[in-house]
């Protein structure tokens, strides 16, 4: 018999608010909003010479940083078929059909997702987990990273077998 271990990550500390808009239903794109997310992080892999799976620390202290990246911002996508972005003269624009936004860049995080949903701001976070994981030498079995965007409403990206 062999045992599997993984930590769960889940403090106060990994929330961000943020404003965003996404599109659904073909052409239906939703007001621009806000959200106060918390972010949870499951890791998974072996037990190391410490016999633990991940250093609590460094994987805190990741995900600390990756949600402050996008706390107080405005989140846009960039590989959205129909919300086109722009960025130039330290201003964001930000156009679907009729409807045009315009920011200052300081206030705006550009991801490269097709639209800004939770399930793609969980697989964002899980990409940027992964890499600062990579720089401590760890890389875990699989990752699960959720995004809470209203009490009970999650976003979950999941990466399986990622030795």
């Amino acid at each position: 018999m062999s045992n599997t271990y993984h930590v769960r990550l889940r403090k106060e500390q990994f929330t961000f608010c943020a404003a965003h808009f996404i599109t659904f239903a073909g052409n239906i794109c939703e007001p621009l909003h806000g959200h106060n997310y918390r972010v949870a992080a499951e890791i998974a892999g072996p037990l190391d010479e410490n016999e633990y799976v991940v250093d609590f620390i460094a994987a805190r202290d990741a995900l600390i940083a990756i949600t402050r990246t996008l706390d107080h911002r405005v989140i846009l996508p960039t590989s959205h078929p129909t919300i086109h972005v722009t960025s130039a003269d330290n201003e964001v624009t930000a156009r679907f059909e009729d409807r045009r936004w315009v920011f200052p860049a300081s206030d705006c995080v550009l991801l490269p997702v097709s639209n800004t949903t939770a399930e793609l701001l969980a697989h964002h976070i899980g990409e940027q987990l992964l890499a600062a994981l990579a720089e401590h030498g760890f890389r875990p079995t699989s990752l699960e990273v959720s995004v809470d965007e209203c009490e009970g409403q999650e976003g979950v990206c999941r990466w399986d077998d990622l030795r």
